[in-house]
Parts: C-alpha cells; sequence; structure tokens
C-alpha cells in the first residue's frame, strides 16, 4: 500500500516550486498561480531574521506562531515600560502573562509580543495579527515573575532589557538578539505576483 499526503512546506519554499515547475514546462504560469494559497503569503510581507545568524541561533522554547513576522528587542513587562523604552528609541519585546485591552499601546510600541497563556484566538495573538506586529502566544513553560520583572525559560533567567527573539511563523522564541530584515517582494514572489495580475 503506498500511501500520499501533500508536503508540509513554507510559503517561500511553495512559491520556489511553482515558479520552478513553470519554468521546466511542467505546468502553466495560471496553474502556478493557483498553487499557492494565498493565506500563507502573509507570512512573508513582514520582517524575517538575517537567514545565517538564524542557523546559527537554537531556539529556548516554542510556543504558537500567533502572528507571522520576526522580532527582537530588548525584555519588557508592561504596556507603559514598552511605550517609555519605545520612545527613548529602544527596541523591546513585550512579555506578559496575558495581554488585555489596556496593554493597547504597549503593543503598538513592541516589536512583539510573547505570552505564557493564551492561543491562536486570544487577545494578545488577534490584536498582533490585525496590527501586523510579531506575536508568540501560549508558551506555558515560561515561570513567570511579573513582581519583579523577570522570568525564566529552558533553565536560564531573563530580567527587564536583555535580548531576546520571536519568530512569529514558527513559534520558536530564542534568547539572544539575531537581526530581523524588512520583507521585499522580489525573486518567486515578485514572479508569482506579476503572473496573477496577468489572469
Amino acid at each position: 500500500m503506498l500511501q500520499t499526503r501533500n508536503g508540509k512546506r513554507t510559503a517561500a519554499a511553495a512559491l520556489k516550486i511553482a515558479v520552478d515547475l513553470v519554468n521546466e514546462g511542467k505546468i502553466t504560469k495560471e496553474k502556478a498561480v493557483s498553487m499557492i494559497d494565498a493565506r500563507s503569503l502573509d507570512s512573508l510581507l513582514h520582517p524575517g531574521f538575517d537567514l545565517t545568524a538564524l542557523k546559527a541561533a537554537t531556539p529556548i522554547g516554542t510556543a504558537l506562531p500567533a502572528s507571522p513576522g520576526a522580532a527582537c528587542g530588548k525584555v519588557v513587562f508592561t504596556a507603559a515600560d514598552a511605550v517609555e523604552w519605545n520612545e527613548k528609541g529602544e527596541k523591546v519585546v513585550l512579555v506578559r502573562l496575558e495581554t488585555s485591552p489596556e496593554d493597547i499601546e504597549g503593543m503598538n510600541a513592541a516589536q512583539g509580543i510573547l505570552t505564557v497563556r493564551g492561543g491562536m484566538t486570544s487577545h494578545a495573538a488577534v490584536v498582533a495579527r490585525g496590527m501586523g506586529t510579531c506575536c508568540v502566544s501560549g508558551c506555558g513553560e515560561i515561570k513567570m515573575d511579573e513582581e519583579n520583572k523577570k522570568f525564566v525559560l529552558a533553565g536560564k533567567t531573563y530580567v527587564e532589557g536583555d535580548y531576546i527573539s520571536l519568530d512569529g511563523s514558527t513559534g520558536n522564541i530564542y534568547g539572544e538578539a539575531i537581526p530581523t530584515v524588512p520583507a521585499t517582494i522580489g525573486g518567486e514572489f515578485g514572479t508569482i505576483m506579476a503572473w496573477a495580475d496577468e489572469y
């Protein structure tokens, strides 16, 4: 018995496969455009990590990829601190047990949001997606100490001002600063978009 299923792949990989199949004469441009899940392209419209730096980094935890993109910044624990640090020119990641409507200004000021509780439809996840901000939610492995502005993850304590990085497309959390690069519409993405304009 032979069992088959669709291979899982990133949006970037799906674009490359579709363009390669057209270039090899296997499918038409129209078929290539229809092969791409439009929802998956959202992840390509947000900042991403520098791939060389990302390969050298090891995640300290994984949670739900609630809102795509990449974020790197200094840890802050309150919305007010996020706003204050941002006004000083600092890039911050807001770490909370869970967010509430009162946190909106801090969420807006942060590069990314990390929560201990919550799922894909939690306040943090829904608001972050609407704002286009990277969010990783529901990391129950975090031992949070909001009062003393610190948390423990993977056996290490992180305090206010320490760097962390979040990958909102995979849910990976990194205990270090990983450089981010802005999104660009080029390469296979640009090719597919040009073909889409033809149909």
